[in-house]
């Protein structure tokens, strides 16, 4: 089992456990959860058909009651709604303090679990399983949790650090491959802005099978630079702000098609390979590299080109993003591959990431 372990500024520690095969032996950790009466999985529909019975068996085996609370996939279930359904919930179960909350799912559970977690009650204990790449490779990690507003992604949220991770990438062998590949723009985000040898293992691997075998040990890394990331700037104040690579372009293009036509990572990619252009255009990255990120995109089925747009809906979107200071953009650029720099562009430019050459 590889272990790691992330403390921030708050003093708060997240254990964080990876192992192939760990979700069928959760009932070892009594050392963990036999404090608790009460767990309150939450989950959504897919993960449930699949998993969510097993879970309960072994939480079941601590002692104290375990209740779930399986809600509709998808980025629209993570919303100020949905939260408070989530939190009438807890009541009924009489959820207190000393209880504790258990996602079980992807990105959207992940944030959507957490938010309830560190609003309900002012806080109560978070653990996270993740059960996709994106889950396990970035956002389980990193203490953000938040909703959406019709306006913008992620718009009302907390820093909340969970108790603990843990990251199974066996439950990766019922991801469909779209979320699969979905997954990868984080993992090569990470290999973009701080691990040229990350990115160039991506690039070896000829079968999917082989990745597979592998991905334990490159989920680790990933979420090593994380740590390292979070640790030094938990609030994204400052160098958090890397992590971001992509993702400016990326929510626009999310949510100008109703968090329906891209996934996540799909946006992510588009944004990632755009915003090398603009950085090429402005002398800050070679066109290898550019052409290099291109293929690793095409490699793993990822989108790249800008889809069609109106600019002026564009702007209306962009100028909700949270990485503006005033009206000053933070903006994640790669001058070269496993490198990040960021680059502050004025609000009324902003919009010319989104300009075809």
């Amino acid at each position: 089992m590889k272990k790691l372990s992330c403390t921030t500024e708050s003093v708060h520690k997240t254990e964080i456990y990876i192992q192939k095969g760990l979700r069928d032996h959760l009932f070892e950790l009594d050392s963990l959860f036999k404090k608790y009466r009460t767990i309150v999985i939450i989950t959504d529909e897919n993960v449930a058909g699949y998993y969510l019975k097993g879970i309960v068996k072994q939480f079941a085996s601590f002692g104290g009651t375990v209740r779930q609370i399986v809600l509709e996939p998808g980025e629209p279930t993570k919303n100020l709604g949905q939260a408070e359904e989530i939190y009438y919930k807890l009541a009924e179960f009489g959820v207190t303090r000393a209880d504790a909350i258990v996602a079980l799912g992807g990105g959207v559970i992940g944030d959507l679990a957490g938010f309830c977690a560190a609003t309900y009650m002012r806080g109560i204990d978070l653990y996270q399983i993740p059960t996709s790449l994106i889950a396990m490779s970035d956002s389980a990690v990193g203490d953000k949790t938040g909703v959406d507003l019709d306006i913008g992604k992620n718009m009302v949220g907390a820093f909340y650090p969970a108790e603990a991770v843990f990251v199974d990438p066996v439950f990766l062998q019922t991801l469909d491959d779209r979320f699969f590949i979905d997954g990868m723009a984080e993992v090569i985000k990470y290999g973009c802005i701080a691990s040229g040898k990350l990115f160039v293992r991506l690039t070896g691997y000829q079968y999917q099978e082989d990745l597979l075998d592998d991905m334990d040990s490159v989920i680790a890394k990933c979420l090593q630079i994380k740590r390292n990331v979070v640790e030094e700037d938990e609030r994204e104040s400052g160098i958090r702000r890397i992590l971001n690579f992509g993702h400016t372009i990326g929510h626009v293009i999310e949510n100008y098609f109703g968090y329906g036509t891209y996934t996540h990572g799909e946006a992510v990619a588009i944004g990632m390979y755009n915003i090398t252009r603009m950085s090429v255009r402005e002398g800050i990255t070679s066109e290898e590299d550019l052409a290099n990120l291109g293929q690793i995109l095409d490699t793993y089925g990822l989108p790249r080109e800008l889809p069609e747009m109106d600019l002026d809906r564009v702007n209306a979107i962009l100028q909700n993003d949270k990485k503006f200071e005033g009206d000053v953009l933070n903006l994640c650029v790669m001058p070269q591959i496993g490198t990040a720099e960021i680059v502050r562009v004025h609000k009324n430019m902003a919009i010319e990431l989104f300009q075809a050459e």
